[in-house]
């Protein structure tokens, strides 16, 4: 039985209703692996198929020792089936993939290249899709840009799951919701290095996808709650209290306007002015509601890292530098001649 520091690579594989191509799949797997030269092993993660995906894979790993299966429960969404198979896997270089055949198998070596020049994530890039342009390429399209701008990290494709990573970079990183799109951005805080290479992108051969325009709705939702954690996860008042002050300023700002009217000119400031001045009064309490929702959140925030002493860092290595001890002066030992002259001293008896 292999020892779990004897594999070199995992490849982890999502499959959701994909019973026409997980067969061939592996078999495109198997060969490109075995090719390689070194231990691999293939996770293949059931998200709740009902079809007979399930079946099959099962099957093919009575043949193939290499195989792992793991089913989940029930469908929990393509995030949940790549972290339960990040966290079964045992390979030093972690790859996923899509198992409907359209990231393609051969090109894994180019991933295993790009992270032996030392970079911790290789992101695969769809330079040519052969998706439709107005429900798939122009929202991908506009919601990549958008990923870019916000996350800071210049990638052409965050959607597409066809990635290679540092184990230690990947199971450092908690996924839940829809985040496995944001890896990327969320491994960049930690100070990981990334690039992308192109990667091609045939048709789908069988089944049909599993995602709609709806998504991006989705993705854009996601992207927002990236962004929050990314940068202000330790200092939420920092967000909530942008907005808080803004809105607490510009109300009683309008709210003292109104008043000096009232006192100095003698106007009728409610008759006159009565949307102005509901509009300052509801800006005003909102503000400060928004300010006290930033201190409720920055309260919660210091009592979960606190109480999960979870850290607020990132450690890339440690080392420690060795030091030649030097003995102190009064350590070192006396010449010869000293000792000499010492040593047929007398000392005098005490009486």
């Amino acid at each position: 039985m292999e020892t779990e520091s004897a594999i070199k690579f995992s490849i982890v594989v999502p499959l959701y209703n994909e019973e026409g191509s997980v067969d061939r799949l592996h078999c495109r797997l198997t060969h490109v692996m075995q090719a390689c030269g070194q231990a691999y092993e293939i996770i293949f993660v059931d998200d709740g198929s009902s079809d007979q995906t399930a079946e099959t894979i099962e099957d093919l790993s009575g043949i193939d020792p290499s195989l792992k299966v793991i089913t989940l429960g029930r469908n929990f969404g393509q995030t949940a089936a790549l972290k339960a198979g990040f966290d079964a896997a045992r390979g030093d270089v972690i790859i996923s993939m899509d198992g409907d055949l359209q990231h393609d198998p051969a090109e894994i070596p180019r991933f295993i290249e790009k992270l032996d020049e030392g970079f911790d994530i290789v992101s695969g890039w769809r330079e040519k899709r052969n998706d439709t342009w107005l429900t798939r390429r122009l929202p991908s399209r506009i919601a990549n840009w958008t990923m870019a701008q916000i996350s800071g990290v210049p990638l052409h494709d965050f959607g597409t799951t066809f990635k290679a990573y540092r184990r230690e970079t990947i199971q450092s990183i908690p996924l839940y919701g829809e985040l496995h799109r944001f890896i990327p951005a969320l491994a960049a805080w930690s100070g990981a290095r990334i690039v992308e290479i192109p990667i091609t992108n045939p048709p789908r051969q069988y089944g049909k996808s599993n995602y709609g325009i709806s998504r991006t709705f989705r993705v854009f939702l996601d992207l927002l709650s990236t962004k929050f954690l990314l940068d202000y996860s330790t200092k939420p008042l920092h967000f909530f209290g942008l907005f808080g002050l803004l809105a607490t300023g510009l109300g009683g700002f309008s709210g003292v306007l109104l008043l000096l009217q009232k006192v100095i000119l003698h106007r009728q400031v409610f008759a006159s002015n009565i949307a102005l001045a509901i509009a300052a009064a509801v800006m005003f309490v909102a503000g400060v509601q928004i300010l006290c929702l930033g201190l409720a959140s920055e309260m919660l925030c210091r009592t979960y890292y606190e109480s999960q002493q979870k850290p607020i860092y990132a450690i890339k290595s440690r080392e420690a530098r060795r030091r030649t001890r030097i003995q102190p002066a009064f350590a070192q030992p006396m010449p010869a001649h000293f000792q000499d002259q010492h040593s047929t001293a007398e000392v005098p008896a005490v009486s």
